[in-house]
Order: structure tokens, then sequence, then C-alpha cells
């Protein structure tokens, strides 16, 4: 009874953190949901959850993984972003989340980029529209993989149940 309890809280622990990996980014969202999915069959279960769930995971996760990069890749080439300003983006979103959370996610990348654009002679136009990619880009893979992992974890508790 005790450690189902706590394999149950350790499950839990692991989908929050999951979901708060992604305004810290430095934590590996996905990999922790599924830390929380072996846990339970592992630990508690190894019958409910099949290679129908398993299969169905691993879609979503790799789906997760695809859509996260082509978020970023479309918003950061539609305007222009050099690779250094997508480098220097990519770090300045990790760097964020440590600044003034959440909002440093949003201000430290965009004023990071713009630098960045600007020391590589872009002009300002140019440096905001690059800067203002990296924030939509990462706006949009959070909130596509905040809904995919929403469902994830629905699955898991409809597989638990039923």
């Amino acid at each position: 009874m005790i450690t189902s309890i706590l394999l149950w809280t350790l499950i839990i622990i692991c989908f929050v953190l999951a979901f708060i990996a992604l305004i810290k980014p430095i934590i590996p969202g996905v990999p922790v949901l599924w830390v929380g999915f072996l846990i339970y069959h592992f630990g508690i279960n190894r019958e409910e959850l099949g290679l129908f769930f398993w299969t169905i995971m691993v879609i979503f996760t790799a789906f997760i993984f695809i859509v996260d990069f082509i978020a970023n890749k479309y918003f950061l080439q539609k305007y222009g972003s050099t690779k250094t300003g997508e480098r220097v983006g990519c770090l300045a979103v990790i760097v964020g989340s440590f600044i003034f959370p959440p909002f440093g996610l949003i201000i430290v990348p965009f004023i990071s980029v713009f630098v960045t654009e600007k020391v590589q002679g872009k002009t300002t136009k140019e440096a905001l529209k690059s800067s203002w990619a990296t924030v939509i880009s990462f706006l949009s893979s959070s909130l596509a993989k905040a809904i995919l992992q929403i469902i994830m974890v629905i699955l898991f508790f409809i597989f638990v149940i039923m």
C-alpha cells in the first residue's frame, strides 16, 4: 500500500515536471513523462500498458520532437534568422527560464537575438523580425508540446482505468 502511494506520487511528480519543462527548458519534459509511464509499468502493473499504449506513446513522442523542430525552423527561416541567431535564441531560452521567469523566456531571447543579428550587420527591422520569430517559434512549439503532453497523460489514465 505504501509502495503504491509512493510510486503514484513519483508518477504525478514526473507528469508535473514534464509540464514545468515547458517554461524551464533545461528539464527534459517528454523523457520525464516517459519516466512516469515506466514507473507505473515496472512498479505498479506490467499488464495494463500493452504494446498498443507504447506504440501510441512512441508516435506522440516522435510527433512532439518533429513539431518542435519544424515550428522552430519554419519561423526562424521565414523571418530570416541566421544560424548564429538561432543558436543564441536556443541558449537564451534556457538562460531566460532562470531570469525573471516566465517573462525571461520571452525577453531574454528577444533581446539576445536582436543584439546578435545587429552585430552580424542586419538592419534594425531585420533584427526585430528575427527576434520576434524566436519568440513566436518558442511559444508555438511550447503550446504544441503542452497539448500533446496533455493528450499523452489523458491516454495514460484511460489505459490505466480501463
